[in-house]
């Protein structure tokens, strides 16, 4: 039998904001996983100032488990500070980002881990999106700009679970975007870097608990702003190089 693990180190992070109905379930799964992908692993929750219980349920999981880790800030940034602190906050060579409420199978990460020697970044895009029809509308949205702003296309960036180098991290270096646009940012400087991006087809599951923001029109509205400013600060690099 081969029991050869992918990942020598692996950091694992979940963003998280007022998820204490599903984050004990999440980080049992992931408890559960990197042991049998990594020899040595971290995981990491990015509490984005919750207001409920979110912090003290994994405060007790932790003295249980020392390599569980939490970053908490005061307040709540939003999910592109929440992924900054992340990036940030990361060790070891390999990192998976995921969602932390539950909407995805982290044992699917199987389907990642064949690319890591050809690809410096698998992000996942989900096959059927359980999500209501304003959030695909949403989605769609999302990947035409994209498409006109920064020229690139993938099915499902703003996906929330990507397995990726740390040495991407550094290349990229500092974000400017602090939204839901911030995954969008992160990507397409390393596209323009040269790495190497596989997407690969993931599940998708309901909200087993917790409540969506991601699809609230003053975050959309946040990244929108902050994409036109993404996009008109690049075009002013490119125009004085």
């Amino acid at each position: 039998m081969n029991n050869i693990r992918p990942f020598k180190q692996l950091s694992l992070f979940f963003p998280a904001y007022n998820e204490e109905s599903v984050i004990k379930k999440t980080l049992a799964a992931a408890a559960k996983v990197a042991p049998g992908i990594a020899e040595t692993y971290e995981i990491i929750v990015i509490n984005d100032g919750s207001t409920d219980r979110t912090r003290e349920i994994v405060e007790d999981i932790i003295s249980a488990n020392p390599r569980i880790k939490l970053i908490s800030h005061p307040t709540n940034q939003g999910y592109g500070a929440a992924i900054k602190s992340g990036l940030a906050a990361v060790r070891y060579p390999w990192v998976i980002a995921c969602d932390s409420d539950g909407q995805f199978n982290l044992s699917e990460i199987k389907k990642f881990t064949p690319f890591i020697t050809d690809y410096d970044l698998i992000i996942g895009y989900r096959l059927k999106r359980s999500d209501s029809r304003y959030r695909r509308l949403m989605a769609f949205i999302l990947r035409m700009v994209n498409l006109i702003l920064f020229k690139i296309n993938f099915k499902d960036i703003d996906c929330g679970f990507k397995l990726f180098k740390k040495e991407v991290i550094t290349a990229v270096g500092p974000l400017a975007t602090n939204s839901a646009i911030t995954v969008t940012e992160f990507i397409t400087r390393a596209v323009r870097l040269g790495y190497r991006v596989k997407e690969v087809g993931v599940s998708h599951h309901s909200r087993s608990g917790g409540q969506q923001t991601g699809g609230k029109l003053s975050v959309v509205i946040k990244g929108a702003k902050e994409a036109i400013r993404l996009w008109l600060k690049q075009y002013s690099q490119k125009n004085h190089q």
